[in-house]
């Protein structure tokens, strides 16, 4: 279904960034992933369970299919996109206001996005929470996160892991959160 913005001045909830992204920055090539973590697919599952979450189309297409649970919200610039299933939105703007709307239908207390690399580029300014499975590898790729700058982002807590059944490396849960203005 594709959406039309009608922008408002109305504040919106926080937005969450999850990723999963090597010690080199790296979280993809050839629109695939570069790892295999069964764990942190059940880490994404929660974190994104019941929430709206915006994507792009190269990381909507790397997935390609609807994700249980959760409203998905795909940007792609080309006005023919469409998916049954998903929502699709022409801009970022205009995601982030579906996103809002869906996130008051299902009771969500906030927004995910899902990358990849441009959207996380483009929303990292606006989100409160990073929420990164950093990954003890470092693989040849063409997709990276941005760098976390300290000055602004406040390491609040890290789980870390050795790798179980099914993962393929170690890894640390980490949450990042924004440092308030007065502290930038």
């Amino acid at each position: 279904m594709r959406i039309v913005a009608d922008m408002t001045d109305k504040p919106g909830l926080p937005l969450v960034l999850v990723a999963a992204v090597a010690r080199n920055g790296a979280i993809g090539r050839d629109n695939k992933l570069l790892w295999r973590l069964k764990s942190d697919m059940a880490h994404f599952r929660a974190a994104t369970l019941g929430r709206p979450v915006i994507m792009g189309r190269k990381t909507w297409e790397s997935i390609g299919r609807p994700l249980p649970g959760r409203d998905i919200i795909v940007v792609s610039r080309n006005p023919a996109f469409e998916v049954t299933g998903v929502w699709s939105a022409l801009d970022l703007e205009t995601a982030l206001k579906l996103a809002n709307e869906r996130a008051e239908i299902l009771r969500a207390h906030e927004i995910v996005i899902a990358g990849g690399a441009e959207i996380y580029a483009a929303l990292m300014g606006q989100a409160s929470l990073l929420r990164i499975t950093e990954v003890d590898l470092t693989p040849e790729a063409d997709a990276f996160f941005p760098a976390i700058d300290p000055a602004l982002w406040r390491e609040a807590s890290r789980t870390p892991h050795a790798p179980a059944a099914g993962d393929e490396a170690g890894f640390a849960f980490v949450d990042y959160v924004a440092r308030s203005p007065a502290t930038k």
